[in-house]
């Protein structure tokens, strides 16, 4: 296939913005403002905002928008890798570094090794500051659901 103007092929450049709109789509992204972009193979930037609906008792955000952010970047980065198939999260760790409050958050996700069976990513969590606030590490395999059946992959 001929590359687009950036140097990236046409089928991957198609491959990655039908990604973006898998993500869009998923009924769970209506509760969060967040948008996802893949920017190359095996990577992603997800930027998230943290208001106070998402804080638990002690005025920060809970653990649980931390993994919504690190899963999802770390997911996508390696979805870049599977053309034919979504991939399922079979592990994932996180750890916290800072706490975060409201503001803009960007998740970075990057593959790091696998492609046929079991992918493995990472990615981190950048507050307004630019302070990493968290990282995690996922494993990621194939599932048997096509991605050209699912609705918000098939524009």
């Amino acid at each position: 296939m001929p590359p687009e103007s950036d140097g990236t092929p046409a089928g991957a450049d198609l491959h990655y913005r039908a990604l973006e709109r898998l993500y869009g789509s998923a009924p769970v992204n209506s509760v969060f403002a967040s948008k996802l972009a893949i920017i190359g193979e095996g990577q992603s930037r997800l930027t998230f905002t943290v208001t106070r609906d998402v804080f638990h008792a002690a005025g920060a955000a809970h653990g649980t928008i931390y993994f919504k952010m690190l899963d999802d970047a770390a997911f996508y980065a390696a979805n870049t890798m599977a053309t034919d198939r979504f991939l399922l999260t079979t592990s994932f760790n996180l750890h916290f570094t800072k706490p975060v409050r409201e503001g803009e958050v960007v998740a970075e996700g990057r593959w790091v090794s696998g492609k046929r069976r079991v992918l493995v990513a990472e990615s981190r969590l950048v507050d307004a500051e630019g302070d990493e606030i968290g990282r995690g590490t996922g494993t990621f395999m194939r599932s048997r659901i096509a991605l050209s059946g699912l609705p918000g992959y098939s524009a």
